[in-house]
């Protein structure tokens, strides 16, 4: 009998474990099916895929000027190729803008009838403060700017008749 007892309680035991390990796989079957259907509800709601757009930061409008046909023009250019000019104004204290317009090309003798008498005579290179104003386009959007550079110019002498006439040098920020 003491066989029988003991045969019986090791099948209880068995039972119980059986009982015990039924019970864990059951709660491991509801937790993946919980997170299968979250993983479903939320690609469900998705239009597609995710596409991660990379915004491209402003960046502040700088010129740059280039003297050319022998110094009787300066080109005015942004520095970046993502900027266009639609108009850009020159203007020397104490006399009205100069419209360069979006070709970005100041006439020497634009400037030297802005300056009038104020240009200083003086051999070598000379210097004026301007205010530039310009409009431009950034990645589609029309966009302002206004800053303080540097004209630099020089005079050359008129020859048989006299007289001088300007030349522009370049430019730069001031």
């Amino acid at each position: 009998m003491n066989d029988k007892s003991t045969a019986e309680a090791e099948k209880k035991s068995r039972l119980r474990w059986v009982t015990l390990g039924e019970a864990i796989a059951l709660a491991a079957l509801i937790v993946s099916a919980a997170g299968l259907w979250l993983s479903w509800k939320t690609n469900d709601s998705d239009k597609g895929p995710t596409t991660i757009v990379e915004k491209k930061q402003a960046v502040p409008l700088t010129l740059r000027g280039r003297a050319s046909d022998d110094g009787r023009t300066l080109e005015i250019s942004p520095v970046e190729s993502n900027h266009a000019l639609q108009s850009l104004n020159v203007i020397v204290a104490g006399s009205e803008a100069i419209d360069v317009g979006s070709d970005g090309k100041l006439n020497a003798s634009d400037l030297e009838n802005a300056l009038g008498d104020k240009a200083p005579d003086g051999k070598g290179t000379q210097r004026v403060r301007v205010r530039v104003d310009a409009r431009y386009v950034e990645a589609g959007a029309d966009k302002s700017a206004t800053g303080y550079y540097v004209i630099n110019y020089r005079w050359e002498s008129g020859g048989l008749l006299g007289g001088r006439s300007l030349r522009l040098s370049g430019m730069s920020r001031g």
